[in-house]
């Protein structure tokens, strides 16, 4: 048996309200915790909203054109909205190493394996949170966020990766609280994947993925990010 065979891959091909993730995170969460249920990836797209972080400074709530939701995850505003692939993984890490920073080192390798396999050079930078490339204009943009929170060594929330959203819609937050630098897609830098091709790839490195949760990470950033 596979890592990965007591994992549910579940993959969404509508909507789905962000109430009514986190309220399904939440549920599943307990549940794995108290070993009633297996392990999930669920991947999924969502009507505009932006969410709020433990670390959102109001300052950052430009223009609040769409829902402001309270996440309880780490990280500070971020915007989900149709075009961007967002990733819920809720993995149990009793059963691996009980790393915080290694998930979200292991959870970042993950998305920039993934883009790569679309033409897409990505990397971490030191001091900022999320996944980075350059733009179409040559300047460094990010391309995807990352947000956990852990409970009970049950992991919730994950990733977000922009595949064709509207980028304006952006412009209602600052993104993840950074200001000099703008946000990107794989739209924008003339790449068209569908979510069906993005969770394709993405689920093609899942060994990858879960090899590296045992795996010693290097120095990292503060695993509260957006």
């Amino acid at each position: 048996m596979s890592p990965s065979d007591s994992i549910e891959i579940r993959r969404e091909t509508v909507q789905v309200p962000y109430r009514e993730a986190l309220d399904a995170m939440a549920q599943r969460n307990s549940a794995i915790a108290e070993g009633a249920a297996k392990e999930l990836i669920w991947l999924l797209e969502h009507p505009p909203v932006y969410t709020a972080g433990t670390s959102a400074s109001p300052d950052e709530l430009l223009d609040p054109r769409f829902e402001v939701v309270e996440a309880g995850r780490g990280g500070r505003y971020t915007y989900h909205g149709p075009g961007q692939r967002i990733g819920y993984v809720l993995l149990d890490l009793k059963t691996r190493a009980r790393d915080v920073r290694g998930f979200v080192h292991a959870l970042e390798g993950w998305v920039i394996d993934t883009l790569a396999d679309f033409g897409v050079s990505a990397w971490r930078a030191e001091g900022r949170v999320g996944i980075w490339t350059h733009g179409p204009d040559g300047r460094e943009a990010k391309i995807g966020a990352i947000g956990v929170r852990i409970r009970r060594w049950v992991t919730m929330h994950g990733f977000s990766v922009n595949l064709s959203p509207d980028l304006a819609h952006f412009g209602g937050i600052v993104p993840c609280g950074i200001e000099e630098f703008g946000v990107t897609s794989l739209a924008a830098l003339g790449r068209d994947v569908t979510p069906q091709a993005w969770d394709d790839a993405l689920l093609a490195h899942l060994g990858s993925f879960l090899a590296r949760l045992d795996t010693p990470c290097p120095p990292a950033e503060s695993p509260e990010a957006a």
